[in-house]
């Protein structure tokens, strides 16, 4: 007698809230490196590279140390992510204009184009799924990306949220 795999429904497993949510996680982390890997090939930039390219975009002149705190990770993180983008053509470091000993991150032309994309990318991947999400629950789930993301790296030094703030008075 011969007994045939499981399919993925037979072989699901009822799991407690915390996990199912971990799952959920997971599937998430899963697609964002999926797609980050498809990027690479047809943009030419991984995921973490475009989200560099986007905020230095969006705020150019900003330093190393200030993309980091905006990211919330350590600038260590980011040295081999810009120093990529700076051997692609993609990233300038400049001495800041008001301070020399300074250097800020600039778009080439380059990272300018490869900014200007917006279809195959993350970003853009997200947003068509928020589009049909009300603002409410935009926000319930950035209140609970928060509240992990505080629990998950507890020593992190990265701003809280604006309600957090409010929370505790400052």
């Amino acid at each position: 007698m011969t007994t045939s795999e499981p399919t993925d429904e037979e072989a699901s497993v009822a799991l407690p809230d915390v996990l199912q949510f971990m799952q959920l996680l997971w599937a998430v982390s899963h697609g964002l490196e999926r797609r980050s890997k498809r990027m690479s090939s047809d943009l030419g930039v991984t995921g973490p590279q475009r989200l560099v390219l986007r905020v230095v975009g969006l705020s150019p002149g900003l330093s190393a140390g200030e993309l980091a705190a905006t990211l919330h990770v350590h600038p260590s993180t980011l040295t081999g992510v810009l120093q990529r983008l700076g051997e692609q053509k993609l990233l300038d470091r400049v001495d800041d204009p008001h301070d020399r000993r300074r250097a800020v991150l600039r778009l080439t032309r380059q990272g300018t184009r490869t900014n200007a994309t917006r279809t195959g990318t993350v970003e853009s991947a997200i947003a068509d799924a928020l589009k049909d999400v009300s603002a409410h629950d935009r926000a319930a789930a950035r209140r609970v990306l928060e509240r992990l993301a505080a629990h998950l790296d507890p020593d992190d030094r990265a701003p809280r949220s604006s309600a957090a703030r409010q929370r505790s008075g400052r």
